[in-house]
């Protein structure tokens, strides 16, 4: 491709965005923003991602067939699985004016994901035991109603997914099919050049499994998600899940003091209320009341300093959801307005629990249950019974230990690349989809289901790719193979000569985008090169008289090379990579 015909060249202006893949992304014209989180993929872009979406195709075909589903779909198959009114990114279209709607007035739901259009699609066609397992994938546009827009490709409200789904006939059939996507999937980061940086990490299972699912997080210093490393079992953990048990806080010879209510009215967060009452943030107590799907009050406490993780606090309580209750409750529970709930004096009916960080404590602070006061110098054993259990209900942070190995964690960022997730048979009982064993018998049917966010990962590559001149493409991925750059072009001889180099390379079958403008210096030509950022370029000029000059992206060395080793080295570094790892 010439350079000078490309739609959607460099912005050498553009603005600083908030993540460093969307200010070079737009800087390098391979995208534009239409909107925040909504962007356009020019010529260089969509090259971009077609590569990245053909290996990961290459790699689905091995284990599933891809189909093409709507995305619009029926609101009634999100109310046959109870998602229409829970999913909280959810997105619906409307007619936009009355014209539109005296047409057609039907809603539709815009799929953030799949589930309720392939479990029934699977159903009109797979019924016998014949025909298990089976897997369907697509590569398709997902649309999903973010709260905050950032980070260019990696948080949008439409992007591109590809979403797998299998379907077996027994829990150790699809376990085993489970097994089997984390080793694919791995090829598939291989291949795109994350691989060596990207692990398998346990994460939340949702409100219908205890089991874990596996996210695949590639490391990352801008990372959006932390993740924690327990070394002596070679387990990474997402923060949502990663048990953790908090530093121990040692006091020395701190004598035991009379508890005390101080006045404290409108103090916001743990930080301000122990700058208000002199006291080290751990001596501080967050208790939060929650209401189950039951209709059950819960009370929750942890130290000062962390959150409370609601996914382990469910599966503590036993329910399948909670929320934090209204002000009426928590005025009905403790008997003051919110901001003031403690441990103390709770009625005997509520159950509370507990953190094991708000344990090894003594004169510690808690909500007094009085509007406006906090009681200080708390102590189990004399204001507060000692639970006869603590539990882990925190999120992790940096610093804390696995309870069960001792190890302090090793802590990372992180951006998910994608994720497998055991479904069970949530959505196949829903749909009432079964399956008629050899004994004439309906049985049911497991499912799994398994995504990559291929938009993500051109934005992940980038944040992990990149220099202060631009960005570094892997080779699988770049939107050329070649980047050639014409200089002198003025020069009759020397524009005859990069001109037949261009064809040359492309009757050899090598992707070539030729930089051919005449009246551009060398430095802008070479600032470019380096902005867009493909793998090699090569320099016909003057200077390089018969020969060309040839470089790699990202490395200092230039080598003056015959054109037959050019192609050479080219077609070598094609082969490699169709060569499978």
């Amino acid at each position: 491709m010439l350079y000078s015909k490309l739609f959607g060249k460099t912005k050498k202006n553009s603005k600083q965005y908030d993540s460093i893949n969307a200010t070079l992304l737009i800087k390098g014209g391979f995208i534009d923003q239409v909107m925040a989180g909504t962007y356009t993929y020019l010529t260089l872009g969509l090259r971009v991602i077609n590569k990245i979406e053909q290996i990961i195709r290459e790699e689905m075909d091995t284990i599933g067939q891809e189909i093409l589903m709507p995305a619009l779909t029926p609101i009634v198959n999100w109310q046959h699985t109870g998602r229409f009114e829970t999913v909280d990114v959810l997105m619906k279209t409307t007619p936009a004016n009355i014209f539109a709607k005296a047409k057609n007035d039907t809603e539709y739901v815009l799929s953030p994901t799949h589930e309720e259009v392939v479990t029934p699609l699977a159903q009109k066609f797979i019924l016998s035991y014949k025909d298990f397992p089976f897997a369907l994938y697509q590569i398709q546009n997902k649309f999903r109603n973010e709260p905050r827009v950032k980070s260019g490709l990696l948080r949008g409200r439409e992007f591109r997914m590809k979403d797998l789904y299998s379907f077996h006939t027994s829990e150790e059939d699809f376990k085993k099919y489970y097994e089997k996507s984390k080793e694919v999937y791995m090829q598939v980061f291989n291949r795109l050049g994350i691989g060596k940086d990207t692990v398998i990490t346990l994460a939340s299972g949702g409100s219908f499994t205890d089991d874990y699912s596996h996210e695949f997080q590639t490391i990352c210093e801008t990372g959006e998600d932390t993740i924690f490393y327990d070394k002596k079992t070679n387990t990474y953990y997402n923060k949502e899940v990663a048990p953790n048990q908090a530093p121990e806080i040692k006091y020395q010879d701190e004598k035991i003091l009379p508890k005390k209510d101080v006045l404290g009215k409108g103090i916001i967060g743990v930080e301000e209320l122990a700058k208000f009452l002199k006291i080290p943030v751990e001596k501080t107590t967050k208790t939060l009341i929650y209401e189950t799907d039951k209709k059950e009050v819960v009370v929750a406490a942890v130290r000062g300093g962390y959150d409370i993780n609601e996914n382990k606090l469910r599966k503590v309580v036993g329910c399948k959801a909670l929320k934090l209750t209204s002000p009426e409750i928590v005025k009905k529970v403790t008997g003051a307005e919110i901001g003031y709930a403690g441990l103390l004096n709770l009625p005997k009916n509520i159950k509370v629990f507990i953190d094991e960080s708000v344990g090894n404590r003594h004169n510690f602070e808690t909500g007094a249950n009085k509007t406006h006061y906090h009681s200080i110098n708390v102590n189990f054993g004399r204001d507060l019974p000692k639970p006869k259990k603590f539990y882990d209900i925190k999120v992790a942070k940096e610093g804390d230990s696995n309870p069960k190995t001792k190890e302090k964690y090793q802590v990372y960022r992180a951006s998910e690349v994608g994720n497998i997730f055991p479904l069970y048979t949530k959505f196949t009982e829903a749909f009432n989809y079964h399956f008629v064993d050899q004994d004439g018998k309906e049985k049911p049917i497991y499912m799994g289901c398994y995504g990559i966010g291929s938009s993500r990962i051109m934005g992940i590559i980038i944040e992990k790719h990149h220099d202060n001149h631009g960005i570094i493409w892997p080779e699988s991925v770049a939107p050329f193979q070649v980047h050639l750059i014409g200089l002198d072009m003025k020069d009759k001889n020397i524009s005859s000569k990069v001109h037949q180099v261009y064809q040359v390379l492309k009757e050899k079958n090598i992707e070539v985008l030729f930089d051919d403008r005449e009246e551009v210096s060398a430095g802008e030509k070479f600032a470019d090169a380096d902005l867009i950022g493909i793998s090699v370029r090569l320099v016909v000029s003057i200077r390089t008289k018969e020969k060309v000059e040839y470089k790699r992206r990202g490395e200092n060395k230039t080598s003056l090379m015959e054109l037959k080793e050019v192609i050479s080295n080219v077609k070598s570094q094609i082969s490699n990579l169709h060569r499978k790892t």
